[in-house]
């Protein structure tokens, strides 16, 4: 988990994911949803990932074909190479 002092877009939206489960401290919470609450773009993400989410939960893995799965897991590994961490936890 990161800590964050000033947060701007590109720190929202590494910071979603930990938002969105719950894991932010209290500090890093209210300093996320100040930024959220002035900047249109980033809500618009958040809101995305909602959804997303909601789609995605109804999903399981029995649900897509081999093809599709090994579609999904590629976009992961590529987001994890074009991160420069590959086999690190997300932040």
């Amino acid at each position: 988990m990161m800590l964050v002092k000033d947060i701007n877009c590109r720190h929202a939206v590494r910071l979603i994911g930990d938002y969105l489960e719950g894991k932010l401290s209290r500090r890093d919470r209210r300093r996320l949803e100040h930024h959220l609450a002035g900047c249109d773009a980033c809500g618009a993400y958040l809101e995305q990932m909602r959804a997303t989410i909601a789609l995605a939960g109804q999903v399981g893995p029995e649900d897509l074909s081999d093809d599709a799965l090994d579609a999904l897991l590629d976009v992961f590994d590529n987001f994890q190479r074009d991160r420069g961490d590959p086999g690190e936890d997300m932040p």
